[in-house]
Parts: structure tokens; sequence; C-alpha cells
């Protein structure tokens, strides 16, 4: 049995819930699962259709995205998935998907205005999206440029990868994580819910408001502070 197998199974597990969720079709998507410890992450290898995918095909890496275990070709965003990792320390698993809500927002380079307490039941802020990247990022190592782009904007606006789980990286796509695969792919859903809620309230009323700063702080308190009471015990 492979020193890896856990990760290659949470990899895979993972991966499996995106097409279920309807994140994604084809193959637009890829999951991670990092084992602190080895310095390693598995994720899924680039081209495979969900339906192909085993445990075994699982591709391991180290954070310099070195192929550590696996005959296949590791995701055309692994060098995205190091890059955060080496950075952001408490995080276990990243998402990468191209769902149709999110990345409408992306292409459109907005972030996604804090409308209503489901959006403010996970976040206190808008869903940032970063400036799509210069002409000498894309044109140089773009996938591990990419990651700095989220690096950078997440520097630039104050924010926490602890407390924003999520970014849209403009006239891409989405990218989501979590302190295991299983809450970087939970936050993949609420993101694509959230975006598409926010565009039907655009729609509905072009003038809408921001959510009331006392319904965000009693709607993430009350999941989230330190007296939260949702949920059981």
């Amino acid at each position: 049995m492979s020193r890896y197998e856990h990760i290659k199974q949470a990899a895979y597990d993972a991966n499996m819930q995106l097409p279920k969720l309807g994140l994604v079709l084809f193959t637009f998507g890829n999951v991670s699962a990092v084992d602190r410890g080895e310095g390693v992450f598995a994720i899924k290898p680039s081209g495979i259709p969900y339906e192909d995918l085993t445990p075994e095909k699982m591709v391991v890496v180290d954070f310099d995205s070195f192929v550590v275990e696996g005959n296949m070709r590791p995701s055309s965003d692994t060098k995205t998935h190091a890059v955060l990792y080496r950075h952001w320390e408490k995080i276990g698993g990243i998402v990468h998907t191209h769902s149709t809500y999110a990345t409408s927002w992306a292409q459109a380079q907005r972030a996604i205005p804090i409308f209503g307490t489901t959006h403010a039941d996970h976040l206190t802020v808008d869903i940032p999206c970063a400036p799509p990247m210069e002409d000498s990022m894309i044109e140089g190592d773009y996938e591990h440029q990419t990651g700095f782009q989220i690096l950078n904007h997440f520097e630039k606006l104050g924010l926490s990868y602890e407390e924003v789980e999520m970014i849209l990286v403009g006239n891409h796509a989405p990218f989501t994580w979590g302190k295991t695969p299983e809450k970087a792919v939970y936050n993949s859903a609420v993101l694509e819910q959230v975006a598409q809620m926010a565009l039907l309230t655009e729609q509905i009323n072009r003038e809408a408001p921001r959510l009331k700063d006392a319904l965000i702080k009693k709607h993430f308190e009350r999941k989230h502070g330190p007296l939260s009471y949702y949920g059981q015990v």
C-alpha cells in the first residue's frame, strides 16, 4: 500500500463530489488534499474524466510541484495549489472549478456583493475578485503566478485566508480552500449558490442594497462566533 494512500483517497473522494454537486462539466476542475507532515499533496490527474478516476490515479506532488508518486501528469493547476499550500499553512484542501455562476462573476471582473443572509452565514465581506493578471505574469510561469495573484489580492484587501476561504480570479474562475478537502468542496458549492443568488438579486433589482451590518454580524456570529448556537452541541 502506498504511504500516501490516505491523501490519494481523500483527493479522489473530494473530486468525485464536484460532478455530483453540479460544479464541473467534463474535466473542468480539480481538488487536492495535503499531508503537511510529508510536505506533499495529492491532486487529480490532468484531463481525465471524472468517471475514469480512481484513488490510484491521483498524483502526489511536493510543494515545488515535482511528482513524488504517480504515473500520470498532474492537473495543469498544480502549481497554483502548491503556492497556496506553501504560503497558507493551515489549509488542508483546495478546489478549483469553472462552475457557471461563480465563473460568470469572475469573467465580469466583479466581487460578489453581500446581499443576503445566506452569504453572511459564511462570510462578512464580499467574495473577492482578483484582477486579471498582468501580461508578464501570464507569459511567465502562468499557473505559479496565479497563486501569487491570489496571495497578493488577499494582502491588498487585508483579508485572512482562514476567514475568507474563496476567491474569484478575474477573467478566469473560482478557487476555494478549507481545513480539509471536504470543507474546500463545501465552500465551492456555497460560492456557486451565493453567486447565483447575487446574479438573480441584481436582475430583480439593479439597485439592491448590501445587507445591513447588523444582519451580517448576527448571521455570521450565530454560526461562527464565540456564542454560536447554530446546529447541535
